[in-house]
């Protein structure tokens, strides 16, 4: 009994296995059946996954790895053609491009002009080149390879000027020869690295092989790559980005580097190139220097310089205005007179001929005069030849009406002439209104350089004909062109010049201004006519006149004794060489006393 249950309960065990078995041979028969389908999701799936990942790892690559692309050089100098050189200055890369002929590096006149010597001067109208040495002239011509020194011919290997249309472009070798300055060219792309600024920089030294980059970024192109160990200049132009340094490099690049590529700033001195800077030297007189002008408008006039000169007490020198600019071609016409000279001379007081561009101001030109070397030159020859012929002690140029435009031809007429001066030992003096924005050009610093003496005009302040009254020369308005020219001229080169003249002020109801100069006696006179007490003015260091008569208005700031002490205080207090005074014959006989108590 036992046994036959046993036999039956395996017997349902064995169905049941057996209908187990049927059952996942039937659900292996399902899967079979569903299987292509689920493999083509499946398959789908997995592509979509693969593609997302490649895109998103490429995206990833994209924006995290550095390009490798290369910059277009010639786009990054701007090179038009193959004979276009780029030039940079120390660490600027100007808009101007040089040339590259035949292996050598020329610069526009103009280039150098504004970056590396401004004493050189390019007559456009001669296609002359020229630079002046202390005692000599130097002149090159378009197109040759010989050039003059003190008129001795010398010659190059290579053409040292070359014209291209409205343009000349100097040889950098010729340059070289009178500027301080080092340089490194590189041909595919043409370019030129001019240094001359020298002493310690700040350098960085590429950690690895390290690529330099057109703009802050790895994915900026590729200017040029620096090797392991080579040092980078920095620069500290530009704006600041993390992680990054604005460099340039020892090939002449300007672009950016990683930080973590290069090591922290370092110090790197340049030197500086042998080279002997020109000397030129300067009349210094051991004195201070008391001089006034004396206005000479014909040859009687010259007569009166006896009573002038009678009335003065410690004057050392005189300035008679002799010397005209009479046409556009540098002929002058002269009023020297020798009987002048001999006086003076018997009353140990110098004469430094004046020189002024005012009497045919409608009719001549200074742009046309000092623009050409050949009126330059002649101009020189006719003031020397005269300075020679009378025995003046010195010039003094008063030129009024230079402009932008005649400046730097100007300029160079001072350069010129003072070789002449130095070689024949005649001062040369260069009068200049109070530095403003609006006569900088008159460039008192390359005066300072080859005149001998500077002298301010530190007078009208308030013109004759200015649309309001005003002070001739207020304490402060003489104070400012003092400190002002200081900054461009040694203090043992600068006179200032103090009026003698007050100008008597009428504005009428209507609002027009008329003016009077007058002496100081006739100002004087003036007050007192008007039954009016001048009154000290603390502000302009003047005395200080006002009435109302019949609707207009009269003004007076007065120069006299205490207003000419003020300003000789000044001329103590800044050290300088001297004073000048405008003119002789309108000041009081006392005023000489007091010149002489800070003027010695």
């Amino acid at each position: 009994m036992i046994r036959e249950e046993t036999e039956e309960r395996e017997e349902r065990r064995k169905k049941r296995t057996q209908n187990t078995g049927d059952r996942k041979k039937r659900s292996r028969k399902r899967r079979k059946r569903r299987n292509p389908q689920q493999q083509m999701v499946l398959i789908i799936v997995l592509l979509i996954l693969a593609v997302s990942s490649a895109i998103v790892g490429k995206f990833l690559y994209d924006k995290y790895s550095p390009s490798k692309e290369l910059a277009d050089t010639e786009e990054y100098f701007n090179l038009q053609n193959d004979q276009e050189i780029a030039v940079l200055i120390n660490d600027q890369m100007i808009e101007d491009k040089g040339r590259l002929i035949d292996g050598r590096v020329y610069l526009n006149v103009e280039t150098v002009y504004q970056y590396l010597n401004s004493r050189f001067y390019w007559d456009a109208s001669e296609n002359l080149y020229l630079y002046a040495l202390p005692t000599e002239l130097v002149s090159a011509q378009v197109g040759s390879s010989d050039y003059s020194v003190a008129k001795a011919k010398q010659s190059e290997d290579y053409v040292i000027l070359r014209a291209d249309g409205d343009y000349a472009f100097v040889a950098l070798d010729f340059i070289n020869k009178y500027t301080n300055f080092t340089y490194e060219y590189w041909e595919d792309p043409n370019h030129v690295h001019i240094v001359n600024e020298f002493g310690e920089k700040d350098v960085v030294t590429a950690q690895k092989k390290v690529q330099v980059r057109y703009q802050a970024g790895i994915k900026s192109p590729i200017l040029t790559t620096a090797d392991k160990g080579s040092t980078i200049f920095v620069l500290e132009e530009g704006e600041e980005i993390d992680g990054w340094t604005r460099v340039l490099t020892k090939d002449g690049y300007i672009g950016y580097v990683r930080d973590k590529q290069i090591s922290s700033v370092l110090k790197e001195t340049l030197e500086e190139p042998e080279f002997s800077e020109p000397v030129y030297t300067n009349i210094v007189k051991d004195h201070t220097i008391n001089l006034s002008w004396h206005q000479v408008t014909n040859k009687d006039a010259n007569e009166n310089i006896y009573r002038v000169l009678a009335n003065t007490k410690g004057i050392t020198t005189v300035s008679p205005t002799w010397f005209f600019l009479s046409d556009n071609d540098g002929n002058i016409e002269s009023l020297a007179d020798q009987d002048y000279v001999n006086y003076c001379h018997q009353n140990n007081v110098e004469v430094w001929g004046l020189v002024e561009d005012i009497k045919y101001k409608d009719t001549i030109l200074d742009f046309e005069i000092f623009s050409k070397t050949t009126s330059r030159q002649r101009l020189v020859n006719n003031l020397i030849a005269q300075a020679i012929q009378y025995g003046l002690d010195g010039l003094n140029l008063d030129m009024e009406f230079i402009n932008e435009d005649s400046a730097r031809g100007y300029v160079q007429f001072i350069r010129e002439l003072s070789i002449m001066c130095r070689l024949n030992g005649i001062v040369l003096s260069v009068d200049n209104y109070v530095p403003a924005e609006y006569n900088k050009f008159y460039n008192r610093a390359e005066q300072g350089v080859f005149a001998d003496y500077v002298i301010i005009m530190g007078y009208d302040e308030t013109p004759g004909n200015s649309e309001t009254a005003g002070s001739v020369a207020s304490i402060g308005f003489v104070e400012n062109g003092i400190e002002n020219t200081l900054k461009e001229v040694p203090k043992e080169k600068v006179i200032n010049a103090i009026p003698f003249y007050t100008r008597f002020w009428r504005t009428d109801e209507n609002g027009e201004v008329t003016s009077e100069a007058l002496s100081m006696d006739g100002a004087d006179q003036k007050a007192v006519n008007n039954s009016i007490e001048p009154v000290w003015d603390e502000t302009s260091g003047q005395y200080y006149i006002e009435l109302e008569y019949e609707g207009s208005i009269y003004q007076m700031w007065m120069e006299e004794e205490r207003s000419i002490e003020e300003k000789l205080k000044l001329i103590k207090q800044y050290e300088l060489a001297g004073v000048a005074s405008w003119r002789l014959g309108y000041e009081r006989a006392g005023i000489w006393d007091i010149i002489l108590r800070y003027v010695n």
